[in-house]
């Protein structure tokens, strides 16, 4: 996984730290954020960074729940999420593409949950993201 963009800054990216960050990715990063608010109320939005070393994220959130992490890198974005053990029995019997089944198997497990991390690098990507959500929403 490449390096998160705003590793060593100490207040959250602006808009055009973003812009600058994620170049062509932008209008992806702002389609996912803007399609998940429309289609599932994900529409709380809070910049997180738990160390200078680790950079920021965007935390995105369903009310009180979190929902997916966004994490820009030079060029491009990762997004996270935890899955309980209901969301991930939910995911593997989707039509999920069969490299996102692989990293659900791969994935590292936590106390809190499954730790499923997908790059997203076209608008096929967003098609698995929001899939990926709306099985977290529903599990």
């Amino acid at each position: 996984m490449l390096p998160n963009a705003f590793i060593g800054r100490t207040s959250k990216p602006t808009d055009a730290d973003l812009s600058a960050a994620l170049g062509p990715s932008k209008a992806l990063w702002d389609q996912l954020v803007d399609d998940l608010a429309k289609e599932h109320g994900v529409d709380v939005q809070e910049w997180t960074s738990y160390s200078v070393k680790a950079g920021w994220s965007l935390r995105l959130k369903h009310k009180k729940r979190n929902i997916v992490y966004l994490g820009a890198h030079q060029d491009g974005f990762h997004v996270a999420f935890i899955f309980g053990e209901k969301a991930v029995r939910a995911a593997r019997q989707s039509k999920l593409p069969q490299r996102v089944l692989k990293i659900i198997a791969e994935a590292p497990r936590y106390p809190e949950g499954t730790g499923i991390r997908v790059d997203v690098r076209s608008p096929k990507d967003l098609a698995v993201v929001k899939k990926l959500a709306a099985i977290k929403l529903e599990n």
